[in-house]
């Protein structure tokens, strides 16, 4: 009777952990549909502004998008989440350019969350990891600063960089 006690316990547990690991895999996804669909309506002159110069040529933004945390950090819904950090690769599509010779921006982003929402890159070049360091909450710096973990998003921008091209 105690063994069959401690086993539904134990059964209870890992349906509460599995329930939680799906929640935050589904929010993620979430957020990452909405980051990488925010992105890639921007135009080039915008991506501008958020730091990155594409030049005059410029054609559609494609990016991948690889979220690595949230504020409130035990956010369960897109609705609770007020800002997104995560890890970006835009390229932009032109005359003749091919993904490996496209250019692009990659690095880490944060995302207020709102109406409308904004999009936070730090600016390239001397003092970078600082600026990171200021737009990043502390507890994230390790993700920041850490490459793009899913391999999956780039090749799904890839794939639609080439189905823009052609």
């Amino acid at each position: 009777m105690a063994a069959a006690v401690a086993l539904a316990v134990l059964a209870g547990a890992a349906l509460v952990v599995h329930l939680h690991l799906s929640g935050r895999q589904e929010l993620r996804a979430r957020l990452t549909d909405r980051v990488t669909a925010l992105l890639e309506r921007a135009s080039p002159a915008e991506h501008h502004e958020h730091g990155h110069e594409f030049g005059p040529d410029a054609g559609r933004v494609v990016c991948a998008v690889d979220v690595f945390g949230t504020d409130p950090a035990d956010a369960g819904t897109v609705a609770e989440v007020t800002w997104v950090y995560a890890h970006h690769m835009c390229a932009i599509t032109g005359p003749g350019a091919g993904w490996s010779v496209s250019v692009r921006a990659s690095g880490p982003i944060a995302v207020r969350l709102g109406t409308p929402d904004r999009v936070r890159v730090p600016q390239s070049g001397a003092g970078y990891p600082e600026r990171v360091r200021e737009l990043i909450p502390e507890r994230y710096h390790d993700e920041a600063f850490g490459g793009f973990g899913d391999e999956d998003a780039i090749e799904a921008a890839r794939e639609r960089f080439v189905r823009a091209t052609r």
